[in-house]
């Protein structure tokens, strides 16, 4: 079975990525735009992997700043799902268009 170079990996995350950044910008359900973040940092951590095994394969550099990335995103989805939770409680909606008198 032939492995995956390098070329491979990061069409991949390049896809991952923009797929994530459309999301974002398109949907207006704030689950949905969670996971497009969820999407985009993961693209990241492609990244990392990826550079870190065909340029630098006897470091771990990458693989400390994609755990890094993995416990900042756990922490960001575990806020920002409180805050949706919050939000539907007290407008019965996951909408951005709603959540717009929060800004003041």
């Amino acid at each position: 079975m032939m492995q995956p170079g390098l070329y491979h990996i990061l069409f991949i995350s390049t896809a991952l990525f923009f797929i994530g950044v459309y999301g974002f910008l398109t949907r207006k359900n704030l689950v949905t735009m969670l996971m497009s973040i969820e999407l985009v940092l993961n693209s990241v951590n492609l990244n990392f992997i990826a550079f870190n095994k065909y340029l630098w394969p006897h470091k771990m550099d990458g693989l400390f700043f994609t755990l890094f990335i993995i416990a900042i995103a756990a922490a960001e989805a575990a806020v920002a799902i409180a805050i949706i939770i919050n939000l539907y409680r007290s407008h019965n909606s996951i909408n951005v268009e709603n959540a717009e008198e929060l800004k003041y």
